[in-house]
């Protein structure tokens, strides 16, 4: 029992430093971009997957990552085309819907990512857990968008809609590879599909912007790896339920970052939504903490149940009493 929850601390706290990476790149970016128009999304996701795959090959080359695994493993293909088409749908709905209603439909990838993972991973969703995550979606929408709850629906935002189904399963995938693969070649496998979806749209733009621009997409790409490698590995010990969960306060953390580098103001409202996330937030992992420790509860009991004596049963001969023992 002790080793579970140790392992879910230790789960909690990498995806709370997913978050914290996942936003200084997010943030720095967005510095960037103010300053150098030409380093747009492409440019960033060409400059993620490269950084990615280097750093990948640095740190883990002989310690667990298997490149051969990227041209056959299925699974693990599947992962990569599947990650870069979420980046891919997720940066053309901002260019058309802005990036605080593409966010707000993105976000829904949770609801998504759970039903899938107890569909094909037999993961328990109790109702509560469902009902809070529509709750803390409800809470971003105030948050992020004033009218987002008046919008209508559009190609673009059936396309978000479809990255955030895409999104989903790319998070299922990952629980489903953690169990195979190495947290490496996980992510080395959407590195190389980023790249191969992104280059195209901005071959002739990669090399032409400013040295300093170049500078800042580089240690910007190093926070998402690192992101993406402690999330990755965060799901090693945590449902997607609850670590789904706990990403839903990454535009929170984001929020902050812009008001205190941006001078980006929030409304009374907005920080009620912000609040009231936080709050639903809180009780998906509440809900799932005490489904977690009813059913290891119930495991217990039948593993410390007495077992019957052999005398109770006949034909069986009955050994001499010996020194009970306690087993680690």
């Amino acid at each position: 029992m002790e080793t579970e929850k140790s392992s879910e601390r230790q789960g909690i706290l990498l995806m709370l430093a997913s978050i914290v990476f996942f936003a200084v790149n997010v943030l720095m970016l967005r510095g960037i971009a103010l300053r150098a128009p030409m380093a747009d999304g492409y440019v960033s996701s060409v400059y993620r997957g490269w950084i990615g795959l280097l750093t990948v090959w640095i740190a883990f080359r002989g310690r667990g990552f298997e490149p051969r695994h990227l041209i056959t493993r299925p699974v693990l293909l599947l992962r990569g085309g599947v990650g870069a088409a979420g980046i891919l749908l997720f940066y053309l709905t901002i260019e058309h819907l802005g990036a605080g209603r593409a966010t707000i439909i993105n976000l829904t990838y949770p609801i998504f990512g759970a039903v899938m993972a107890a569909a094909w991973l037999k993961e328990r969703l109790v109702p509560r857990q469902m009902v809070w995550m529509l709750a803390a979606l409800g809470g971003l929408m105030v948050f992020l968008a004033d009218g987002a709850l008046e919008a209508r629906l559009s190609r673009h935002e059936l396309l978000a809609a479809l990255g955030a189904v895409v999104a989903g399963l790319a998070v299922v995938l990952i629980r489903v590879l953690g169990r195979t693969e190495h947290t490496s070649t996980i992510y080395a496998s959407q590195c190389v599909w980023t790249i191969v979806v992104a280059w195209p749209a901005c071959m002739d733009r990669v090399f032409e912007i400013p040295v300093a621009a170049a500078a800042g997409l580089v240690i910007a790409a190093l926070m998402v790896t690192a992101g993406q490698l402690a999330l990755t590995h965060a799901f090693r010990h945590l449902s997607v339920a609850k670590g789904s969960a706990l990403q839903m306060l990454l535009p929170l953390v984001i929020g902050v970052g812009g008001f205190v580098l941006f001078n980006e103001r929030f409304t009374g409202m907005e920080l009620v939504g912000a609040a009231f996330t936080l709050f639903a937030t809180w009780r998906v992992m509440q809900a799932r903490m005490r489904t977690d420790g009813v059913q290891s509860a119930s495991a217990m009991a039948v593993e410390r149940a007495p077992a019957p004596s052999p005398a109770a049963r006949p034909g069986t001969l009955v050994a001499e009493p010996r020194t009970p023992t306690v087993s680690g």
